[in-house]
């Protein structure tokens, strides 16, 4: 029986690994494709020479695999034009090549405010650059998931960008992780951002006695993952789900040899409604 969502893992987590080993990974763990976020050890350039962009596209046929998506490190927050008028030039080259790589949705930042900044202040010019990013998504056939994420971390201040947009083609990334380390109730989350969904990251994490967090395999953290994804179920979400292991933020975490197996395997397990 197929997954009720298809399953990715984010290249964030095999650092080291070359995307042919990638890819054996997601085909031998059943996953249906790969988030790309880390390529040859960097994050992905929006500038791949073309030979390099078909030899992805061969090799993600020959194993049965899609790209679900980019992962690019663009934000918008910059009181500075010249600032965000450069990472808006780099959001408009990730959706060139997202097109060529048939990946539906380029995922962004929103940034944070600098000293004097208001909240309120960021939203706007955030809003403002992806409004004026919009047409180039739709004419690429592709998506701009603005994730909670730094300052955007809650679906709220997502939804407060997002309600300035009106695109089909601006939408949200719920990285599941932060919305609830801010103390936004999983429900909440959806009311502010579950009408424009388009991609859910999946992370499990614990809390520090000294208030940081330490990322967990799948189901040993206390982030309410299973939750979510049930609740993202019954709202009639349908887009990808992806296992996102930073290890190459935190090389102190599990080998991606075994945390991506065990990743796919609980969530298979979870979706198929097993024990709790």
């Amino acid at each position: 029986m197929p997954d009720p969502y298809p399953l990715v893992f984010s290249t964030l987590g095999t650092p080291d690994w070359s995307l042919e080993r990638c890819a054996q990974q997601a085909e031998a763990d059943g996953y249906a494709g790969l988030e790309i976020r880390i390529l040859d050890g960097e994050v992905i350039s929006p500038q791949l020479p073309a030979e390099r962009r078909t030899a992805m596209r061969q090799l993600m046929t020959r194993h049965g695999l899609v790209i679900a998506g980019i992962g690019a490190s663009t934000r918008f927050s910059s009181p500075d034009a010249a600032d965000r008028a450069q990472h808006l030039a780099d959001l408009r080259a990730y959706l060139a090549l997202a097109s060529d790589l048939e990946a539906p949705i380029v995922r962004t930042f929103g940034g944070g405010p600098s000293e004097g900044q208001t909240m309120a202040a960021v939203i706007d010019l955030v809003a403002e650059s992806l409004a004026e990013a919009a047409p180039d998504a739709e004419r690429h056939g592709v998506t701009i998931c603005l994730e909670t994420h730094d300052a955007f971390c809650r679906g709220e201040e997502v939804a407060g960008v997002l309600r300035q947009v009106d695109s089909p083609y601006v939408k949200a990334v719920w990285d599941v992780h932060h919305p609830y380390r801010m103390g936004e109730a999983v429900e909440d989350t959806w009311n502010f951002i579950g009408a424009r969904l388009a991609h859910v990251h999946m992370k499990d994490a614990r809390r520090r006695e000294d208030g940081s967090w330490e990322l967990k395999l799948m189901g040993e953290g206390e982030v309410p993952c299973r939750e979510i994804l049930d609740l993202v179920a019954s709202r009639g979400y349908n887009g990808f789900v992806c296992a996102e292991w930073e290890k190459k933020w935190h090389p102190e975490i599990e080998e991606p040899e075994i945390a991506l197996p065990q990743h796919a395997r609980v969530l298979r397990e979870w979706m198929a409604g097993g024990s709790r």
